[in-house]
């Protein structure tokens, strides 16, 4: 009888199938794990950033949902004229009141403002002087079309005559952090942002450190326009859903990773599986072909 010398791979064993882990103890792997922990801390760091911003927005809702319910007081009651912005920070969305006579002829505007989130346009400043003509309070009388520029009349949005009332909230001046800037010498008719330090160098009068954003005055403006800047939106914007994203790429790095990981390992296991059978293989025909000799 002759003896087969054909070799038979074993069947591979019941139960879960074989890994080889050897390979995630390299070192371009060991930076591969280091890059994926990183990422996951990223995640969760942003993840806890947008809730951080989200109790922020809240707490900004609720100052001016509780500042915008107080009755309206006269401004010069809450501060004077020769402070600074920062003695105005606790005044912001208070609702007050000013009165004088409105000097239209250092009026400004002020450039990429829309309404209703797509009409591009204006805001229309203008100072409303005290009675005494040394100081006034810059009052953003509202917005007005792009069809007008700094070079057009502004007579068709003429404010009341005389001695005018305008209650609204008040609002901070806005110092340039990035973007457009403006000439630092001049009279200046538009501004990027109501800069008041800014347009403080062209008046002959001190304004107030903080600006008014029109709601009524009394005698109420003329016209359809200026249309006055709607109160702030009370909402908590994107923040919880953007939270909720790096969340869920935190969570899906943890899942996917570990798995990419394990099929690789199987995938070793196989190739060194296959490479031992090859090499058993042919230590058997060596063996084979010297018994033969």
């Amino acid at each position: 009888m002759t003896q087969s010398n054909e070799i038979v791979a074993s069947p591979a064993p019941a139960g879960k199938p074989p890994t080889d882990w050897r390979f995630a103890r390299r070192p371009s792997w060991i930076l591969s794990h280091l890059f994926v922990a990183a990422c996951v801390i990223a995640f969760v760091f942003l993840a806890f950033w947008q809730l951080d911003r989200l109790s922020g927005r809240r707490e900004i809702n609720r100052v001016i949902t509780n500042r915008e319910q107080t009755d309206a007081v006269p401004l010069v009651s809450l501060i004077n004229p020769s402070a600074s912005a920062g003695d105005a920070a606790d005044l912001t969305y208070r609702k007050v009141t000013v009165t004088g006579r409105y000097d239209t002829a250092n009026q400004v505007l002020i450039r990429n403002r829309t309404r209703n989130k797509s009409d591009p346009g204006w805001w229309l400043m203008t100072p409303l002087v005290s009675a005494d003509g040394t100081s006034a309070i810059a009052v953003n009388r509202g917005w007005v079309p792009y069809a007008i520029d700094e070079n057009s009349s502004l007579s068709q949005f003429a404010p009341p005559d005389g001695i005018v009332t305008v209650t609204g909230l008040v609002l901070s001046t806005q110092n340039r952090v990035s973007g457009p800037y403006d000439p630092s010498d001049g009279v200046l008719h538009t501004l990027s942002r109501v800069d008041l330090n800014r347009w403080q160098q062209q008046l002959d009068y001190r304004l107030f450190p903080v600006y008014v954003s029109l709601q009524s005055s009394q005698p109420p403006q003329s016209g359809a326009l200026p249309d006055p800047t709607p109160t702030p939106e009370l909402g908590d914007g994107p923040h919880l859903n953007y939270a909720g994203q790096w969340v869920i790429f935190a969570t899906l790095t943890v899942i996917v990773y570990p798995l990419l990981l394990r099929r690789r390992a199987r995938d070793a296991a196989v190739v060194n599986a296959e490479k031992a059978f090859d090499d058993e293989l042919a230590a058997s025909t060596i063996a084979h072909s010297s018994d033969d000799g």
